[in-house]
């Protein structure tokens, strides 16, 4: 029984992975390249489960979240203020811009599947995530999250097998293609795999679960949890190969609709919906969690999750989605200065973490091995090439003006974020 609440208990780590824009992104990757790129999902499983456990570990051995401890960690002076300014605003801000998304997408979903107003569809899923996230605590909406995360495996699982993908092309997608790096197309879509499955909010709602919990069921947690999350990403892939053209919602459903017939249409439409409920869930709760533990603190009656500030929080962030979701629009401004900040946010965060994990007076026995050591500088590198290739896409994007060669820029961003991690850890370690 233990075990089972522990899966419980984590599967809000799926439901936060899987949102609208994972859906997008899978979805198109499979249109454009068909199985070919299993493998990004496969390795953003590691990269999510490896800075996941860190973040466990690390709330585990001092009994605080990762906000906290950040906080803790830079009390004064600048780096206490640029701490304060960069990760609340940025999770703050990604969270609102990402909430917009979510619900255009669940109510997509819902258009998929049923017929109805798409105004009265948009309020209905805003009181369905208002109304999980008033259930409880964070970990009885954490447990909730389950039923979401079943409906979404269901409905796209089923669908993808009811395309008889075939064996030999699934398992030849889980190596890289040689020459993939020189194609920007697949550089991009790679980026697109793992940078909606590496989030920076998720990993400040990981360690908030697991407070009070043990390391073995933590791990245990995970593992089942971002494990479940990219099958389930693998069949929305392989969902999207059935499609030739350019992605959208309503031109996959016309697909599936013809090849595989109406149930099909209406299971995606549920796993969209799932995804789109889930996250518009997840993505308030982490930053209400964020806030509390870089202004607040967890005793504090007004931060609880009955308090009016920590409610404040995540009603706020559920009501920026809502008025985008009613406007019809995507808040394109909001969404590329989220992306700008997390592009930031993602290395360091990541940089954070392996220097906390090396240090022996913070974590003690629990510090970081050889082989933790080794997983946490790959996957440094990987979120020092995707945050920031988003934010020298953004950039050029609002100053006009182009980017170097994919395959110079990547690597290079890649290495600068290893050598970094390297001297972080020697100085953590002294």
């Amino acid at each position: 029984m233990k075990r089972i609440g522990s899966i419980l208990l984590w599967s809000a780590i799926a439901a936060a992975l899987i949102g609208p824009g994972t859906v997008t992104a899978a979805a198109s990757a499979g249109a454009n390249t068909g199985a070919a790129l299993l493998w990004a999902l496969l390795f953003s499983g590691i990269a999510t489960f490896t800075l996941q456990e860190f973040a466990g570990r690390l709330a585990v051995a001092t009994g605080d979240d990762l906000a906290t401890v950040l906080r803790r960690r830079y009390p004064t002076g600048f780096a206490h203020f640029a701490t304060l300014l960069l990760v609340g605003g940025s999770i703050l801000l990604g969270c609102a811009a990402y909430e917009a998304g979510n619900i255009l997408g669940g109510a997509a979903g819902a258009m998929l599947a049923f017929n109805g107003p798409r105004a009265g569809i948009t309020l209905g899923l805003a009181a369905a995530a208002a109304l999980l996230l008033l259930a409880g605590s964070p970990h009885s909406v954490a447990r909730l999250m389950a039923v979401f995360v079943a409906l979404m495996g269901g409905g796209f699982l089923l669908v993808a097998l009811s395309l008889a993908p075939p064996a030999a092309g699934l398992l030849a997608g889980l190596v890289p293609a040689p020459g993939f790096a020189d194609d920007p197309a697949a550089l991009l879509a790679v980026l697109a795999l793992v940078g909606t499955t590496v989030v920076p909010y998720n990993l400040f709602l990981g360690a908030a679960l697991a407070r009070g919990q043990g390391l073995g069921d933590v791990r245990f947690g995970l593992a089942i949890s971002v494990g479940l999350g990219v099958v389930i990403t693998a069949a929305i892939l392989v969902v999207g190969t059935a499609l030739a053209g350019e992605f959208s919602f309503a031109a996959l459903g016309d697909v599936l609709d013809e090849r595989v017939g109406a149930w099909a249409r209406t299971g995606a439409g549920i796993g969209l919906l799932a995804a789109g409920i889930s996250s518009a869930v997840t993505a308030p709760l982490a930053a209400a969690l964020t806030a509390r533990g870089l202004f607040g603190r967890a005793d504090d009656p007004r931060w609880q999750a009955s308090g009016w500030r920590f409610r404040a929080v995540w009603g706020a962030v559920l009501l920026v989605g809502l008025g985008f979701g009613l406007a019809e629009i995507r808040p394109a401004p909001a969404i590329l200065a989220a992306q700008a900040f997390n592009g930031i946010l993602l290395p360091l965060v990541a940089l954070f973490l392996l220097a906390a994990m090396n240090d022996a007076g913070l974590l003690g026995e629990r510090v970081n091995g050889l082989l933790a050591n080794a997983f946490g500088l790959l996957v440094v590198g990987v979120a020092a090439m995707l945050g920031l290739t988003a934010l020298a896409r953004a950039t050029a994007t609002l100053f006009g003006f182009d980017l170097p060669d994919p395959g110079l820029m990547l690597p290079a961003f890649a290495l600068l974020g290893v050598f970094t991690g390297r001297a972080v850890m020697r100085r953590a370690a002294l």
